[in-house]
């Protein structure tokens, strides 16, 4: 049963509950190509398919016990080497080992400020942003006190970015273009 019971998508940041607005049409896609970017790893490690090693989701409930915030990331993965068994319960109450957010003009301010918070107090060790409207990708890394950023990228821009930079990534791609 979800943590969060409610008639429509929420997440609970901060004591807030704040509310997951439907995706747009270029949210919706760019979710369905992350997704299927990132599907070689989606499986046991080796073979012929691809890198494997994670359990890659989307829109699954997070408890950030410490903080006491419920997220819905728009994708998240969690390592096969730690979890043997794909994550289960809702809310899931493990960490992720990377978390996905695609902007929203209503919930950004979360994604960058709070989210980020806590995703670094709970030791996520990667967190991207996916920005449909100024078209990047931020690509960070969890360092002791802060995310470092090692990576910004745009459309045009082919990319191997970690965790996952056993593959290239056009980043155009991912933002809606047919490159």
């Amino acid at each position: 049963m979800p943590l969060l019971q409610a008639e429509e998508p929420v997440e609970l940041i901060g004591g807030e509950i704040v509310r997951k607005a439907s995706p747009s049409p270029a949210h919706g896609s760019s979710q369905i190509k992350l997704g299927a970017v990132l599907d070689a790893f989606n499986r046991r490690s080796g073979g012929p398919r691809g890198p494997g090693g994670w359990w890659l989701m989307a829109e699954v409930e997070v408890l950030y016990e410490r903080a006491g915030d419920v997220y819905r990331h728009d994708a998240l993965g969690f390592r096969r080497d730690r979890h043997p068994e794909r994550p289960k319960g809702m809310p899931v109450r493990v960490r992720p080992d990377w978390a996905c957010e695609i902007l929203s003009p209503s919930t950004a301010r979360y994604d960058v400020s709070q989210k980020q918070r806590t995703l670094l107090a709970h030791g996520v060790p990667h967190y991207w942003i996916l920005d449909l409207e100024h078209e990047t990708l931020t690509v960070l890394r969890h360092a002791e006190t802060a995310y470092l950023q090692v990576l910004v990228a745009g459309v045009g821009d082919v990319v191997r970015a970690e965790p996952f930079d056993a593959i290239e990534i056009v980043v155009g791609e991912l933002l809606g273009r047919d490159e």
